[in-house]
């Protein structure tokens, strides 16, 4: 351990941190999965209309981008992460293990899905999850507009086909 303090992002983390950071690079997060799973009343949504978020639910691998930040700010963005996705408490805040591209691991600062939390939509179909992203709008944007910047920073990435590359075409045929 370095006394670095890193984080993890893997959806609007990876476009817009909010935060300053030293380093990005991309990483890989074993026994965590990015899924579509959390009904946003705030900021994609709202309570009468819930948008569609993401959030890390147990399982599988996920590839997003790790930010070090510097250890004399390790605190201060820790408490800025906190208070940005803590407003429901629908995560857990944690950590976790990441590979980095550079080859080594690094304890990364996450954010899991809480599957008891009533804003957990758990697995829903592709067509369910169509519908919520488009009827999503909320203090930060629409939740279609969230996806698609997941999908671009994700082709970014590397990756090219997956779930919301399907979904994202599915919500904007807007034939749901």
């Amino acid at each position: 351990m370095d006394g670095n303090f890193w984080v993890f992002g893997y959806g609007s983390l990876m476009w817009r941190p909010g935060f300053d950071y030293l380093d990005r690079q991309p990483a890989t997060l074993h026994g965590w999965h990015r899924a579509m799973c959390i009904l946003s009343t705030h900021y994609r949504g709202c309570p009468e209309r819930p948008g569609l978020v993401l959030g890390l639910d147990r399982g599988g691998s996920c590839r997003g981008v790790a930010f070090r930040v510097a250890p004399d700010k390790a605190a201060q963005v820790q408490k800025y992460l906190y208070d940005r996705e803590m407003i429901t408490e629908v995560y857990t805040p944690r950590f976790a293990v990441a590979h980095l591209a550079d080859g080594t691991k690094q304890p990364v600062y996450i954010f899991t899905v809480r599957k008891d939390h009533e804003q957990y939509s758990g697995r829903l179909t592709p067509q369910q999850a169509a519908r919520l992203i488009l009827q999503g709008h909320g203090h930060s944007g629409s939740s279609r507009d969230y996806l698609a910047q997941t999908v671009e920073h994700m082709s970014a990435l590397g990756i090219s086909r997956s779930e919301l590359h399907h979904l994202l075409r599915l919500v904007d045929k807007k034939e749901v």
